[in-house]
């Protein structure tokens, strides 16, 4: 039988977009899966992004340990997209951005689509930067006003991808010390602020929305979560690691990337509960009103110590830093997929930050706080999840696209179960919001 993917489909070039690492086949299990490391690291940063520690904080500080079933959902929901995202990669040799190309046909469906990305890639930007500003202004105790904070927080990604050139492994590699300074982080959080065991399980298994208020931040950390950039970058990472392979090969790729997946995204999942849990065991225990990032800083130190701030504000610096990278690359590879342009990714970086710091500046003027900020652009993600979701499911449920790497009835039927979810939450948001 014809393989379904197209070979003729070369992974994108000469951009940070493009792994130089070969997956190295006849070797050790250990060795070939260390090649292959990097693309659910890459996706799981979306878990712990800076609209995590926003709506994480708001959520935890307002309502305890309530809301830690979303955290949950929202992480097992995440898990199982990102594991289609992948799959459709390894199976099809195109990207989900090449799959809908394709789809569409006609160039003015392409760019309505496209713009449409552009807009969640804004949003996800926006969040991105906002963690990174906020975690300048409080590592220089307010010395650098916010204004400024936003201003030198323009040239992170810029600097980063100076720095580290183009060697597609170097970035996998600063983004997974990223993570991992961020997990031992919030260890260190959790072992000083003492959570209740009990609050926390009974926060894990009972679902509950007792008003708009709570819907809110329920949507909201969903979209911090199932973040509709790295739905589509997912697919790009893992077509470019199973290049050239046959059959059997990519079912081999499969399974590391099953464990890729599972692995990596548990870890941060696990992390993006302890933020609510921090903020849970830290504020609202305590009955103490904290409402912005800079509330969350300042009240640790009574609390633990100077220390504990400066863990706070640095693993927020490292979110920010990570994502912000992790956008930039999902934003070239929405690109290419979609139009199938090479455009300077210089110019989308400096594009992207020039149009993000302007509003930036103009709501920090008029007095917004960056955690508000922060938790709408969460929302706003979340309200656009469907625009890849609903394309992912149906692509990786067809045969004619992926041959024996079709779902199975069982896991299509969850992932429906998931969009629906996703979209009734939503809808019941816009209604209470009316």
């Amino acid at each position: 039988m014809r393989p379904p993917w197209n070979r003729a489909m070369k992974p994108p070039g000469g951009n940070a977009s493009s792994p130089d690492v070969e997956v190295p086949q006849g070797r050790s299990r250990f060795s070939t899966y260390a090649a292959y490391f990097g693309p659910a690291i890459i996706a799981a940063v979306a878990y712990i992004d800076p609209g995590n520690f926003g709506t994480d904080i708001q959520s935890g500080a307002q309502y305890g340990y309530l809301l830690l079933w979303a955290v949950l959902l929202a992480n097992l929901m995440g898990m199982l997209l990102q594991y289609l995202s992948g799959k459709l990669g390894l199976a099809t040799d195109q990207s989900l951005g090449e799959m809908v190309r394709r789809s569409l046909g006609a160039r003015w469906k392409v760019v309505t689509y496209w713009l449409a990305c552009e807009v969640f890639a804004l949003f996800t930007d926006l969040a991105e930067f906002l963690g990174v500003t906020s975690a300048v202004y409080l590592l220089s105790d307010g010395r650098i006003s916010l204004l400024a904070s936003a201003w030198l927080s323009a040239f992170d990604v810029i600097v980063i991808f100076a720095l580290l050139g183009r060697k597609f492994r170097r970035i996998e590699v600063m983004i997974t010390t990223f993570v991992f300074g961020i997990g031992l982080g919030y260890v260190y959080e959790l072992v000083i602020a003492k959570p209740n065991p009990s609050a926390v399980a009974h926060g894990i298994i009972i679902p509950t929305i007792a008003n708009s208020n709570e819907l809110f931040l329920v949507v909201g950390i969903i979209g911090a979560t199932v973040m509709p950039h790295v739905l589509m970058l997912h697919s790009s990472l893992t077509k470019q690691k199973s290049a050239g392979m046959d059959v059997a090969q990519r079912k081999r790729m499969l399974g590391l990337h099953r464990w890729d997946t599972i692995g990596n995204l548990t870890m941060a999942g696990l992390i993006n509960m302890a933020i609510l849990i921090m903020a849970a065991a830290a504020f609202y225990v305590r009955g103490l009103n904290v409402v912005t990032i800079n509330d969350a800083y300042t009240t640790l130190t009574p609390l633990f110590g100077v220390a504990a701030s400066v863990v706070f504000a640095l693993t927020l610096m490292f979110s920010g830093w990570s994502s912000s990278t992790v956008g930039v690359i999902a934003g070239q590879s929405i690109l290419e997929g979609l139009l199938g342009s090479k455009a300077s990714p210089w110019l989308r970086r400096i594009l992207l930050r020039v149009v993000n710091v302007i509003p930036t500046s103009v709501a920090i003027m008029l007095g917004y706080q960056p955690l508000v900020l922060l938790v709408y652009s969460q929302v706003v993600l979340s309200l656009l999840i469907p625009l890849p979701l609903i394309p992912l499911i149906y692509y990786t449920s067809k045969r004619k696209f992926m041959g024996e790497f079709v779902n199975r009835h069982s896991i299509t039927f969850i992932a429906l179960l998931v969009a629906g979810i996703i979209i009734v939450l939503n809808a019941l948001l816009l209604v209470a919001s009316v």
